[in-house]
């Protein structure tokens, strides 16, 4: 696969596509490579629409537990 290095990059743009890439869980290299796919239309839909559920997921603050969720919600529909 070719290689690209890319000179006099402005360090905010540096500093932004480390922070993308850290809160998509993945290196600034494929975060790079993805933003350059996407920006030319050659992403292709699939990462798109992975891409999108990643930007919206939310890690909860604290642990829950998923029954007593569950539970409340079956109590609520009968009530």
């Amino acid at each position: 696969m070719p290689t690209l290095t890319i000179r006099n990059l402005d360090e905010n743009v540096k500093r932004e596509l480390r922070k993308r890439a850290a809160e998509h869980g993945i290196s600034m290299e494929e975060e790079a490579r993805r933003r350059l796919a996407q920006s030319l239309g050659m992403g292709g839909r699939k990462k798109s629409v992975l891409a999108e559920l990643e930007r919206l997921a939310v890690k909860p603050k604290e642990p829950f537990d998923l029954k007593t969720i569950s539970d409340e919600m079956w109590d609520e529909s009968f009530e």
